[in-house]
């Protein structure tokens, strides 16, 4: 007895429907949800100069919240997509219970590693000229990562690549006056 073409259809939405449901074993899937921001600045404004090579160069505060069930720890990367994705500030092992890193204090909560400056910690933007973008990404890993101190954002984007459960990005543009 032939089927249906109305059952035929139906198990096919079935079938991919149940398939997106679950990832291959081994990786994990991103969550949309989780939201970064800063009380310094908000998404596309100016990053005060206070936090800067202009000024004090320190971190600017942070907070996230919507963070995924299961968030055992997270990472920030900052990065000027303006100047070859210059890193401004890698930080890693941040714990999973964290959803701020206060003003200037957030080296001392996780572990920094190198920027493109040649130093550790955070780097405040100091475009040679015009204004630049600053992407500020957050990532909420399902374990933490043992990378160690000298690693670099590639190989703590390798180490974090499968254990990322969500993402939020805060993006702040700084122009030095001269």
């Amino acid at each position: 007895m032939p089927k249906a073409p109305g059952m035929a259809h139906a198990a096919l939405v079935l079938f991919l429907v149940l398939a997106g449901c679950g990832g291959a074993p081994g990786t994990t899937q991103e969550d949309s949800s989780m939201e970064l921001t800063s009380s310094a600045f908000a998404e596309g404004d100016p990053i005060p100069a206070r936090h800067t090579c202009d000024g004090d160069d320190v971190s600017p505060p942070l907070a996230w919240d919507g963070a995924p069930d299961g968030t055992a720890a997270f990472v920030l990367i900052v990065q000027d997509p303006d100047a070859g994705d210059f890193v401004h500030w890698l930080l890693t092992d941040i714990s999973g219970d964290a959803d701020a890193l206060p003003e200037g204090a957030g080296d001392a909560i996780g572990a920094p590693g190198p920027n493109d400056f040649g130093r550790t910690g955070w780097a405040g933007p100091c475009p040679p000229s015009g204004e630049h973008r600053y992407v500020f990404t957050l990532s909420a890993l399902s374990e933490p990562i043992a990378v160690g101190s000298t690693a670099d954002a590639d190989a703590v984007r390798q180490a974090m690549s499968v254990r990322v459960l969500a993402t939020a990005t805060l993006t702040g543009v700084y122009e030095r006056d001269r």
